[in-house]
């Protein structure tokens, strides 16, 4: 015979379910202390929850007037931006605690203030909503050196519409180019985000201005011109459309072999050979005003453009400085159907095309290029390794 205790049901229902006063109640701690001066623009403002969850957050500026955007974690609040130089915020965060009670920390604190000498501006071709030819680079130029190239290269991304890939490759501190391996297909999409605002660039200087670019690739027209037998060839989507006779560059002055890039056009300049570094005593001077049909295609000075005074050795003899002469009527053809990022080869020149005297990045070898990736030439961190200035990215 088994003998029962007496007991109550309120009695039984206690021993099983666990006294509301045991449940923990919720700790959130800002990881920036209320009244903090002089926070870095770098950091990313995050909530700590224990014990519970947060359930909304807000950071702003002091006045309201801007807030940073944020989400919820699964370890509390997180920002999604940095902060700006010479700023108070405020930070409110509420949640509630496995006790079920509710808890709130607020904090106001000011960021760092930075001179123009501390802040790098990123430049970004092309532009916004531009249709581009496939030769087209992206070029992000900064006014400032970035150090920490490999840190900004982790936040500069390229997404197109049919998921053609690229690479970086930086040439200075102050210019990063990116490009497919071959050219861009036609019509592509191409969106670039540079997450740079308030990133630190080194030497004390932080990213200011995060870009959000997108353009279009437009057809794929490809012009050739052969030194050697004074032609040059327009194609459209790997079609040849028309050829027109042209000269090139004399014995003394050879136009370069190479891929070059339509730089930039005008329907009309001056050309004074002074600006490419000609002294006005040279018998090789000259200046000649209103140019029609011009397209820049080096830095050095060549164009393609129309030279109504070369007409008669046209697409039989080479008399020019280095620039590609052709009709008024031919040259006017070109300009039409061409724009910003075409592709222009040339081909039978002794004269190779320097490194950099234009947009010349079709002409780097795709594994010389890849290396000059900052991602590709160290190792990236390892999983929660502070990235610059204790900042974890």
């Amino acid at each position: 015979m088994i003998a029962l205790s007496s007991c109550s049901i309120k009695d039984a229902k206690d021993r099983l379910s666990p006294d509301e006063s045991s449940l923990d109640s919720l700790s959130l701690t800002p990881n920036v202390a209320d009244g903090a001066k002089d926070v870095k623009v770098s950091t990313t403002v995050k909530v700590l929850a224990e014990d519970g969850t947060v359930s909304s957050a807000k950071l702003s500026t002091a006045d309201g007037a801007t807030e940073v955007p944020g989400k919820v974690t699964d370890s509390g609040w997180r920002a999604s931006s940095r902060l700006e130089p010479g700023t108070s915020y405020r930070l409110t965060a509420t949640g509630t605690g496995e006790d079920g009670k509710e808890a709130t920390v607020t904090s106001a604190f000011t960021t760092q203030s930075l001179t123009l000498e501390q802040q790098t501006y990123p430049a970004v071709a092309p532009l916004q909503g531009e249709t581009v030819g496939v030769g087209m680079p992206i070029i992000v130029t900064f006014d400032l050196p970035v150090r920490k190239r490999k840190l900004f290269e982790k936040h500069m991304t390229v997404t197109t519409d049919n998921g053609t890939t690229g690479s970086w490759t930086w040439f200075s501190d102050n210019e990063a180019h990116y490009r497919p391996e071959t050219y861009w297909p036609a019509n592509t999409k191409v969106n670039v985000k540079l997450s740079l605002n308030s990133l630190p660039a080194g030497d004390g200087v932080y990213g200011q201005q995060d870009q959000d670019i997108s353009f279009q690739v437009g057809q794929k027209a490809v012009t050739t011109v052969d030194v050697g037998k004074h032609q040059l060839t327009y194609s459209l989507d790997d079609k040849k459309v028309r050829t027109i006779p042209v000269t090139t560059g004399d014995d003394g002055h050879r136009t370069r072999a190479g891929v070059k890039i339509i730089m930039e056009k005008f329907s009309s300049v001056d050309m004074d050979a002074a600006t490419t570094g000609v002294d006005s005593e040279d018998p090789g001077y000259y200046n000649i005003s209103d140019v029609r049909w011009a397209m820049r295609l080096t830095n050095s000075g060549e164009f393609l453009h129309a030279a109504p005074w070369s007409v008669a050795s046209q697409g039989h003899a080479n008399v020019s400085h280095g620039c590609t002469g052709m009709s008024t009527a031919d040259a006017k053809w070109l300009y039409d159907r061409s724009r910003r990022g075409d592709v222009v080869e040339y081909v039978d020149s002794p004269r190779p095309l320097e490194d950099r005297n234009g947009w010349t990045d079709w002409n780097v070898p795709w594994s010389t290029w890849t290396a000059g990736s900052a991602l590709q030439a160290a190792a990236a961190p390892a999983a929660g390794e502070p990235a610059a200035d204790g900042v974890v990215d």
